[in-house]
């Protein structure tokens, strides 16, 4: 593995942003008050070309001052433990705090290597006033300013030089699955996150809006691979005044694009709610695959356990996901829990699923034999030829002489009819219309595909000059009548 560092300190000394500027990405949430980080948050770094992992964690406070506290600092516990080198930020502003002394005593007898920084040390009269830190019982510290990256270049070079050796393994991205788990606030996404991991990796709790970050998890399953992003809970516009829980929504909104797979959560004990199906819409707007998870299952009394019930609700509510599976959970007692992960590889495996085009164009020709579309401006629409140009999700493009007459009703019967011919029945399929031009490009495939895409092309050609003949002797036949 590679050398893991984790950044510890009392709350609102810029751990976060640092953790920002070491990995080079605005991947962790910050703001000028405390107590914003709250999870263990994961991320790959590298200088001078030594690659290690990064730890941002939350603030060190003593149990009695503040709600999330103690499970704050089971996380930050388990943070140095993993680490192989710690790193200890202390605020030049406000100088040094109780709880500076706490944690330096804590960090004495982890037995690794302990690097000592001075945050927010932006000018040289701030020198004069950081005698007090030797108290700590530190021979050497960095001044440093996270937010402009002054000092951090030499502290990073005596970082790597001091971490343990290590071989980069080739990793291949395409066959790593994403998830992002969705869904209102306190449905149950960060449990539910612990129950996959398989171990209390975030912080749970009663109270709605614990998760303010969205965290990634990596974890293995039956051979596949997984990144796991738990999202913060997103409400509805209206109810959202706070700057920080805009910012968490916008990351959950931006784990969405990335996934290829969203697990829509929804708390089965409240029943499915508008903004539910909104979450759904987003979604469905970004085009990755979906699961509905009806949590906390283990709530219901008998008289409510109607999964019947429950999934025709929901087929009626978010009829534009028809094709996304729904599971009943429980993420509390891990309830079905184990049916999740292989209920998404089968999603994902259709979600990159590629139609060979001689069975692609016989598809969309049998439907359109079967029922022609109707006549646009009285003409009638003619599909020449249907490929698959994607992907995540399967994208398919057919040419015709006139896309802007092809009814959305239509469309969803073909669209309909490629979920029915192959296996595409649980992922989202988008179907695009183009105009017949000249030249038509192969779009990649197997040789066969290529061979088939020729042979169609060669056909359009023969037709094209047979039609321009036809024309041509009509208008001399009339030319001669005249």
């Amino acid at each position: 593995m590679k050398p893991v560092v984790a950044l510890l300190g009392r709350p609102n000394v810029g751990k976060s942003t640092l953790f920002n500027r070491i990995t080079r990405k605005r991947q962790a949430l910050v703001d000028d008050f405390p107590g914003v980080t709250r999870d263990r948050h994961y991320a790959d770094a590298q200088w001078n070309d030594v690659e290690f992992t990064v730890i941002d964690t939350g603030g060190f406070l003593s149990s009695d001052d503040d709600y999330f506290a103690s499970q704050i600092k089971d996380q930050l516990t388990l943070a140095a433990d993993e680490a192989d080198a710690l790193i200890f930020i202390l605020d030049g502003r406000t100088g040094l705090s109780p709880y500076d002394l706490e944690l330096a005593d804590f960090l004495r007898r982890m037995s690794k290597p302990v690097f000592y920084l001075i945050n927010k040390i932006e000018s040289y009269k701030q020198h004069d006033d950081l005698a007090e830190f030797y108290s700590v019982g530190m021979d050497r510290f960095y001044e440093i300013s996270a937010e402009h990256g002054i000092g951090v270049g030499d502290f990073l070079d005596d970082l790597v030089s001091a971490l343990p050796k290590y071989e980069p393994e080739e990793i291949d991205d395409d066959s790593i699955i994403r998830i992002a788990i969705v869904g209102r606030p306190n449905v149950g996404k960060s449990s539910l996150a612990n129950r996959l991991f398989g171990e209390k990796r975030l912080v749970v709790d009663e109270k709605a809006g614990t998760t303010r970050d969205a965290i990634e998890l990596e974890l293995e399953h039956n051979g596949k691979k997984f990144v796991l992003v738990d999202t913060a809970g997103i409400r509805r516009k209206g109810k959202v005044t706070e700057k920080i829980e805009k910012f968490s929504i916008l990351k959950s909104l931006k784990s969405l694009d990335d996934c290829d797979v969203a697990l829509i959560l929804i708390d089965a004990d409240e029943g499915i709610t508008d903004q539910d199906i909104t979450i759904a819409g987003y979604a469905e707007d970004r085009g990755c695959g979906a699961l509905f998870l009806l949590n906390k299952w283990d709530l219901l009394d008998e008289d409510r356990k109607s999964v019947k019930k429950y999934m025709e609700d929901l087929r009626y509510k978010s009829k534009f996901l028809s094709f996304a599976p729904a599971i009943t959970v429980s993420a509390l007692t891990g309830q079905r829990c184990h049916k999740i992960l292989d209920e998404v590889v089968k999603i994902y495996e259709e979600y990159c699923h590629r139609v060979n085009t001689g069975l692609l164009n016989r598809i969309i020709e049998d439907a359109v034999r079967r029922t022609e579309p109707s006549l646009h401006n009285g003409r009638r629409l003619k599909f020449f030829y249907s490929t698959q140009v994607s992907t995540k999700p399967p994208t398919f493009v057919c040419f015709v002489n006139f896309p802007d007459g092809v009814h959305f009703s239509y469309k969803r019967y073909l669209v309909n009819q490629l979920r029915d011919m192959v296996p595409l029945a649980k992922t989202p399929i988008k179907l695009y219309f183009r105009e017949k031009t000249g030249k038509i490009e192969f779009s990649g495939g197997s040789k066969e595909d290529e061979r088939i895409f020729q042979k169609k092309k060669r056909h359009i050609r023969k037709k094209d000059k047979e039609r321009k003949e036809h024309s041509k002797r009509k208008k001399e036949r009339d030319q001669g009548m005249s």
